[in-house]
C-alpha cells in the first residue's frame, strides 16, 4: 500500500478524518504515510487495546514513538503519555500495554549508523528558550542534520519566514498552529517538502512535535 509517499508534496491531514483500521493482533492504526516497500517508511497513529502483548520483533531501520495517551510498556521500561522513545536500527523489544495506549509512530527513517537509544519523559523535562520571545523548545534527538523536538508557542507569537532543508513534519498536540497557508488545530499532521518555505505563527498558542531534515532532498 502506498500512502503519501511522494515527499515533494505538501500533506495536511486532520487525524479525525481518517478511519481506524483494525488488525488481527489487537491494534488499530491511522496510516499517514507508507511507501509500499518491504522495509517501509511508515508514519501512523497506533492504538493498542488494553492487555495487548507482543512477541519480540526487530526494527531494521529504527523507530520513533511519542506516546499520546495511556501507557506503553516493554522489557526496558514503562512509558506514560508524553514520553518520546527512539529505538535505533537493529533494536528489538516486546511491547505491551496493560491499560491500552495511543502513540505516534515513525519507522524506517533512521540512518544505520544512528545507534543511540533515547527515552525522554517530556512532562518532567525542562524547556529551553526558543529563537524568539514566545517560543520554548525541548530537543528530543539530533543526528547528522535530522532534529526532533517539542516546540511551545505562546499566544500571538510570530516567526520569520524560513526554508526547510530536508523538509519538515509537524504533529499539532495542543492549540492551533498557523501559517500563511492555513490554520492547523490539535490532531493535525503536516508535512512540507525539502526547500519549502512558510511563515509560522500562533494566535492562540500551541504545542507541536517537529521533525526536520529527514525527508528526501531530491526535490529542487
Amino acid at each position: 500500500m502506498i500512502v503519501n509517499a511522494d515527499h515533494s508534496q505538501v500533506v495536511q491531514i486532520n487525524l479525525a478524518s481518517l478511519p481506524w483500521t483494525a488488525s488481527p493482533t489487537g491494534t488499530e492504526q491511522r496510516l499517514l504515510e507508507h511507501n509500499g516497500l518491504e522495509q517501509a517508511r511508515t508514519t501512523s497513529i497506533v492504538r493498542y487495546s488494553a492487555g495487548i502483548q507482543f512477541s519480540k520483533h526487530f526494527h531494521e531501520s529504527g523507530e520513533e514513538i511519542f506516546v499520546l495517551e495511556g501507557t506503553l510498556t516493554d522489557e526496558y521500561g514503562t512509558y506514560s503519555a508524553g514520553t518520546y522513545i527512539r529505538n535505533p536500527p537493529g533494536s528489538s523489544h516486546n511491547p505491551s500495554s496493560e491499560t491500552g495506549c495511543t502513540f505516534f509512530l515513525k519507522s524506517g527513517y533512521m540512518q544505520q549508523n544512528d545507534t543511540q537509544r533515547i527515552v525522554i519523559n517530556t512532562s518532567t523535562t525542562s524547556w529551553s528558550p526558543g529563537l524568539i520571545d514566545g517560543l520554548s523548545v525541548m530537543p528530543l534527538s539530533e543526528f547528522q542534520g535530522e532534529h526532533t523536538a517539542l516546540v511551545r508557542w505562546q499566544p500571538d507569537t510570530y516567526f520569520q519566514t524560513h526554508r526547510h532543508h530536508g523538509g519538515e513534519e509537524i504533529l499539532v498536540l495542543e492549540g492551533t498552529f498557523q501559517d500563511e497557508y492555513g490554520d492547523y488545530p490539535a490532531d493535525t499532521w503536516l508535512r512540507s517538502p525539502h526547500m519549502s518555505t512558510h511563515q509560522p505563527f500562533s494566535k492562540s498558542g500551541c504545542t507541536i512535535l517537529v521533525k526536520v531534515g529527514h525527508l528526501d532532498i531530491s526535490t529542487k
